[in-house]
């Protein structure tokens, strides 16, 4: 694995079902596209208080939510400069919602964390034409990292 993506993981949840650094690291690498020459995140695990106080202060969404991306999009566009950005991850969410989804705990931990990845370089979901190509690329990444796609149970409906 290339040396492009520095991770700083902090631990500020209770919860015991969680991926391991090299886990996270290599979820969070995959999902870097090859225009990205070095990266540097910040991922955050925490509890639902915190990822509540965090969602209602940035989103204005008063709940805990299962990934937050804060991207540092006031940083000056120096060439050479990487890709700077933190994820939250909220472990109680993250586990109800794997539960709910009958997938893995890891499983969903991977696709939230190249969800947020992604979003860190720029993709988004707001409108349609938008939200298919970043599921479709979730999806590549999150497979070829050995779980099923996230978005397999809306395929089949």
């Amino acid at each position: 694995m290339s040396r492009r993506l520095k991770l700083a993981v902090q631990n500020a949840t209770a919860a015991t079902a969680l991926p391991t650094r090299a886990q996270l690291k290599a979820w969070a690498e995959a999902a870097l596209q090859p225009g990205v020459k070095q990266a540097e995140l910040t991922l955050r695990l925490v509890d639902a208080p915190e990822g509540q106080t965090l969602n209602r202060e940035y989103r204005g969404k008063d709940y805990a939510t299962n990934v937050l991306t804060f991207t540092f999009d006031d940083l000056p566009d120096i060439p050479g400069l990487p890709l700077m950005g933190d994820l939250v991850l909220c472990a109680p969410v993250v586990e109800q919602e794997a539960q709910e989804q009958d997938k893995p705990v890891l499983a969903h931990y991977c696709h939230l964390v190249v969800h947020g990845v992604l979003h860190l370089q720029g993709y988004d979901h707001q409108q349609e034409d938008e939200a298919q190509a970043m599921e479709a690329l979730e999806a590549q990444i999150v497979t070829a990292l050995g779980y099923d796609d996230p978005y397999r149970s809306d395929k089949e409906s």
